[in-house]
């Protein structure tokens, strides 16, 4: 841990009771074997414990394993409402990673809306760009129309099942609900009582780029065609939509009984395609009761890879309900996230935006053990033609890139170094590939997306470095990504993803075996280029353009969070980091939400996680400019999710970091939290870690290897430790100081390490010390 000053505490020596590697004495503290059990089958997605025909000495109960124990520990952490939400950042929403639904007052009325949209649906014209041409394009909505006035709601969203229910009070009566989205249908059932009656309608809105809030179209923008409407022979309606670029959005809906089945379809180049897909699957749903059958089972197996609890309540029902949320947004078979995710607002961000959204929403899949959530790594390995194409013709051969914003397919020129363009995007969404890697040692992801891609990306870099007077290598201007000054040479955000991307690749190619011609030529840049520019103030922009006026990005710190390139571990960079963090945050004014989610992590990485925290609950003050809002999302000039997602990779820092090799074990807990509990916590070196700290001290912590990689742990703990492996037998380990232990670890097999006698080895949710109130309008 390190002080408010960022000063580093002295890190007493560990008496290790293990083997050290290489010799042959070990010992266990006397009497805490516990009787050998019978170990269970590992499950498929490496959470279950030791591969069976093990014997274990020692086990964890885990409390979290039965439905009851679930539904009442995330019922806790549900989203409430007591009136009716006005606007979509305090309603409920829904979502299956297509398919996405808010639900909040109708303008002006007092019906219902439930909007429909879903993320494929685009436009298909990229000569009008990503904000007009190829932007996500609005579906439509659904109104409930009681026939009295509302009064009052009752409405709980479910994180356990993934749905929306309560009651709507009118002057007339009571309507009660029931929502949900699973394989692209959202789901209503509606009864009423009283004098009150179930209205449906559906309105279709037009199909134009959301970015028309705050701009006119392009010249030569042709409308798309009006929508037409069919009703297919079993009753169900559908709402064609034809697009001008090619395509088509279908919506077909049902209601029949209590219950209203919607679905949208959308192909492209095909005009028709989308008509029958949509049909299809609300004539594959049936009835609410059978689709939510199949919902519940999905949701309930999902929850139990990973379990994580902390005293703060009201920050505890945020981190479950961003869980929620990206799987609500994202899988792996989907599109990668739109800047909104799947629920389309007026929003000048209609599209994916990849200096900084796009890798954000990703981060804390990982820590929640969820890579089947991983739709960026997925659409950059299917976007490689797209890729190569956005590069100038000249480097195509070679290269490839993206431009700051795209469609779902990556369709987005880049410009050359030299011209001031924003370049290195493409290199930093696969940092996010990269990390993906890490945390899963897929081989297949590292030799068919990230080597491929990244040796492309690079390669665009290595066209424009030359030489200078001083021997080194330069990069002429390119933009640190929105900082609004003339785009200096050698910047920063450039430089960092260069150092990182020629890394990156020399390891790759030595992991695959691949003895590539471009070896020398990395090496050489990493031996030769430029050092980062840096003033008095810490990391300056570029050559010559210091950080002088407030910036929400923290591209000119990339080398510090999140590629780790400047670290804590290494001293004689701790000043230079720490005076370039608090001089980011000096200059104020420009700063946004993922600004503090930003000094939250860098601040978790030097280990003083009571600054940490104190800027993380900036983005959470209702008196900022840019707070969560009530539902969990968050609005700047438009929906951009992006946000409240890197606040629970801030709290994951603060849990749990894997950089560098190590595994860090509650480096930067706030001191006000004196438990937490961790279970399956995904690191890299595809290992799952268990940890309990109670009364600020860490009690135990398990690792499980679900890949065979060297572990080495700091694990925070004090005075002699015990280090056994899943049959009693102690780990083979060797003190690598700093409270760092390498430990020998087979895949498949888990370690437990704890000091002194040893404790109750229970996973089980911590008490809360911090109560706060439900999430939306309770």
């Amino acid at each position: 841990m390190t002080s408010q000053s960022g000063k580093r505490s002295p890190v007493p020596r560990r008496t290790v009771l293990g083997t050290a590697l290489g010799t042959a004495t070990a010992a266990a503290l006397p009497g805490t074997a516990h009787a050998e059990q019978p170990a269970q089958t590992a499950r498929g997605d490496g959470t279950g414990p030791a591969a069976e025909g093990s014997r274990h000495p020692w086990t964890l109960h885990d409390t979290m394993t039965g439905d009851g124990a679930w539904e009442r520990f995330l019922r806790d952490q549900d989203l409430l409402w007591a009136r009716l939400p006005t606007l979509w950042y305090e309603g409920p929403f829904l979502g299956d990673g297509l398919l996405g639904s808010m639900i909040y007052q109708e303008p002006g009325t007092h019906q219902v809306r439930f909007t429909v949209q879903h993320g494929r649906v685009q436009d298909h014209r990229p000569e009008f760009g990503s904000g007009w041409g190829t932007c996500r394009l609005p579906v439509g909505h659904l109104t409930l129309e009681p026939a009295g006035t509302v009064t009052a709601v009752d409405w709980r969203l479910s994180l356990w099942n993934a749905e929306l229910t309560g009651t709507v009070t009118t002057t007339a009566g009571t309507l009660t609900l029931a929502a949900l989205i699973h394989d692209e249908v959202l789901a209503v059932r509606v009864t009423a009582d009283g004098g009150e009656q179930v209205v449906w309608t559906f309105h279709p809105e037009e199909a134009v780029s959301p970015r028309r809030i705050s701009e006119a179209p392009p010249p030569g923008y042709t409308p798309h065609p009006p929508w037409t409407t069919r009703t297919a022979s079993d009753g169900t309606r559908q709402v064609l939509q034809s697009l001008t670029g090619g395509g088509q959005t279908a919506t077909a809906y049902r209601h029949t009984g209590d219950d209203l089945l919607l679905s949208v379809g959308h192909s492209s180049p095909s005009g028709t395609a989308a008509e029958a897909a949509s049909l299809r699957s609300v004539r594959r749903a049936t009835s609410y009761a059978a689709l939510r059958r199949r919902h519940t089972r999905w949701w309930h197996d999902f929850y139990r890879k990973s379990f994580v609890s902390f005293p703060d309540q009201r920050l505890q029902s945020f981190h479950w309900i961003q869980l929620y949320k990206v799987a609500s947004a994202s899988r792996a078979n989907g599109p990668v996230m739109a800047t909104s995710g799947p629920w389309l607002e007026p929003t000048p961000w209609p599209a994916v935006w990849w200096n900084l959204n796009v890798q954000l929403e990703y981060w804390l899949i990982h820590g929640f053990n969820h890579p089947e959530l991983d739709s960026l790594a997925t659409t950059l390995r299917q976007s490689q033609e797209q890729l190569m194409a956005n590069v100038p013709a000249p480097y195509r051969s070679d290269s490839s890139g993206i431009g700051r914003s795209s469609d779902m397919f990556a369709d987005r020129g880049v410009g050359e170094p030299g011209t001031g363009a924003e370049t290195g995007d493409l290199t930093w969404a696969l940092h996010n590939v990269w990390l993906s890697y890490r945390h899963s040692m897929d081989k297949s992801l590292l030799r068919d997306t990230v080597f491929p891609v990244l040796r492309r990306a690079v390669n665009y870099y290595l066209h424009f470095l030359t030489p200078g007077s001083d021997g080194r290598l330069h990069l002429p201007s390119t933009l640190s990504p929105e900082y609004p000054v003339v785009p200096p040479q050698d910047t920063n955000y450039d430089l960092a993803l260069i150092r990182w991307g020629c890394r990156t690749l020399v390891e790759s190619a030595r992991l695959l075996g691949i003895d590539d011609e471009l070896l020398p030529r990395w090496q050489e840049v990493l031996a030769r280029l430029t050092p980062y520019p840096v003033d008095e103030n810490g990391f300056m922009i570029g050559a010559g353009t210091p950080y002088a006026q407030s910036h929400r990005h923290y591209s000119h710190l990339l080398m510090v969070y999140p590629l780790y390139l400047v670290n804590w571990d290494q001293p004689a960079s701790r000043d230079l980091i720490a005076k370039s963090v608090a001089h980011w945050h000096a200059l104020t004014g420009a700063h946004r939400g993922y600004s503090y989610t930003g000094a939250a992590s860098m601040y978790a990485m030097t280990g003083d996680g009571d600054t940490a925290i104190t800027y993380l609950r900036k983005f959470f003050d209702p008196a900022g400019r840019f707070p969560c809002r009530a539902n969990t999302h968050y609005t700047e000039a438009g929906p951009v999710i992006e946000t409240p997602l890197s606040a629970s990779q801030s709290l994951h820092d603060m849990f749990c970091q894997s950089w560098g090799g190590v595994i860090r074990v509650f480096p930067a807990v706030p001191s006000a939290w004196a438990d937490v509990t961790l279970h399956n916590f995904r690191a890299q070196g595809a290992f799952l870690v268990s940890a309990v700290r109670r009364a600020g001290t860490t009690r135990f912590i398990r690792i499980r290897s679900l890949a065979g990689e060297p572990l080495a742990l700091r694990h925070g703990l004090g005075g002699t430790l015990t280090v056994l492996l899943d049959d009693g037998t102690p780990a083979r380990t060797r003190d690598l100081g700093e409270g760092t232990l390498a430990i020998d670890l087979p895949r498949g097999r888990e370690v437990l390490v704890h000091s002194g006698s040893r404790p109750a080895l229970v996973i089980a949710p911590v008490a809360v010390s911090e109560p706060g109130p439900a999430w939306g309008l309770p």
